[in-house]
């Protein structure tokens, strides 16, 4: 029988958070800058797979188990960041249904590995780190290609009413619970928006002067599990009308933060924890009587080989010392990526496209090119472009279009093109995915 004041339970699903088994909050105390404000952080690893998803995981399981989407013998699919797939495979263990998670090659290793220890069948493909909709090789993709076959069922995180649902019976009743109603914002990173949309849904109609606050990554980012604006538009739970504010964080503050609260205040919390408290620290000002609970979906221990990529000095084997040369490289990498006159939007990229049929230069692989790539768009990859100079136009007025698969290694291209003296080189921001994502021409071969 399970008993939560003594912690005791007749199977590990009895740790599965609810109002009277709540995961905790605990205030913060040394990171904040406040004098006035308070601020909670709600430790969603706490629950027994480790992760916020759990309660996604298993409300998705159970319905369709209720409804019969699912039935003995058949097997589960489903497309993953990692923390989903964590947690799907452990629940639907106990019912013997087999695991297949679609995903990100770039995943961290240890939630790949974790997946595999589980059980979970893992196909890495090329896709952004949140599977992105749309695009044809990536993990949503494959999920439902293989969701076609009869013995297959994709509960599919990302159009699921249980996701939400299961914010709006726990996650929601839990922190009203916990604040004695006394909440006043409420503070989530955006992922699949379940979350956010559950829980705010639930605390606005104890109150509608709570406010509820999304924080998304810039594009280009590095941060499991949250998704950038672009990303965001094609998710079905996204609902910007129903925030009171929308904050974008960049990589460098949400690793950050993420430190400062390992150090400062003992909480080893991961780095999109980071980026949902940055983001709370910049949109709400410091006011007498504020309340504010900020969701910590992980911990950070699944993260080991990202901490050590974007906070250098961490980890063994050690991250190299970057060169002067290099260093001012990525910085001008950085700085291109800021800067209007080297970047473009899809959307102008492609009136550009149709309107001049500009040269695109796609400085991928081979392989990922010949998966899909823009409509006659020629590929010299990223470190052949100086093999290649008689492919590119005598003009150097010409328009010329670099792209890559989301945006970050065309901005190398294009300030190799500029160097040549193509004064109206773009890099395409969010480049093939998002290209794709808008259903904009491509082809393959």
């Amino acid at each position: 029988m399970n008993e939560d004041t003594l912690r005791t339970y007749e199977s590990i699903f009895g740790l599965l958070p609810g109002v009277d088994n709540p995961t905790p909050l605990v205030r913060l105390n040394n990171v904040l800058g406040y004098d006035h404000t308070e601020v909670l952080a709600k430790l969603e690893w706490y629950n027994p797979f480790g992760s916020v998803k759990d309660r996604i995981a298993s409300k998705m399981l159970s319905e369709a188990e209720s409804d019969e989407t699912i039935r003995t013998g058949q097997q589960l699919v489903e497309p993953t960041s990692g923390n989903t797939g964590l947690g799907l495979t452990m629940i639907a263990n106990a019912s013997q249904y087999p695991l297949t998670t679609p995903l990100s090659s770039a995943i961290p290793l240890e939630k790949k590995t974790m997946l595999r220890l589980f059980g979970a069948r893992v196909e890495e493909l090329e896709d952004d780190l949140c599977p992105a909709p749309g695009a044809p090789e990536g993990a949503i993709a494959r999920a439902m290609e293989v969701a076609a076959q009869p013995d297959f069922v994709m509960l599919n995180q990302y159009s699921n009413r249980a996701n939400p649902e299961a914010h709006y019976e726990t996650t929601g009743p839990e922190i009203w619970r916990q604040t004695s109603g006394g909440v006043t914002h409420f503070v989530a990173a955006l992922g699949t928006c379940g979350t956010i949309s559950g829980v705010g849904r639930f605390l606005r109609e104890k109150s509608a002067d709570i406010k509820v606050i999304g924080v998304h990554p810039a594009e280009g980012h590095d941060i499991p599990g949250v998704r950038s604006i672009r990303q965001l538009r094609q998710t079905e739970f996204f609902e910007p009308e129903e925030y009171n504010k929308l904050v974008e964080v960049e990589n460098r503050q949400a690793y950050e933060m993420c430190l400062r609260l390992n150090r400062e205040e003992s909480i080893p919390a991961g780095p999109s924890s980071g980026l949902a408290l940055a983001g709370a620290l910049r949109a709400i000002p410091d006011e007498p009587g504020q309340r504010v609970v900020v969701i910590f979906p992980d911990s950070v221990f699944k993260y080991a080989s990202s901490v050590v990529k974007h906070l250098p000095g961490l980890g063994a084997p050690p991250v190299p010392s970057k060169s002067r040369r290099e260093e001012l490289l990525d910085a001008m990498i950085e700085n291109a990526r800021h800067n209007p006159e080297l970047t473009i939007d899809v959307d102008s990229a492609h009136e550009l496209w149709e309107r001049e049929r500009p040269l695109v230069v796609d400085v991928r692989d081979p392989d990922t090119y010949g998966q899909s790539h823009i409509t006659s768009a020629i590929n010299i990859p990223l470190l052949d472009l100086p093999d290649h100079l008689g492919e590119l136009p005598d003009d150097r007025e010409a328009p010329v279009l670099s792209v890559c698969q989301v945006g970050n290694t065309s901005l190398s291209g294009v300030l190799y093109l500029n160097s040549l003296g193509y004064r109206n080189a773009r890099s395409i921001t969010g480049g093939t995915s998002a290209w794709q994502e808008r259903g904009f021409a491509t082809e393959s071969g």
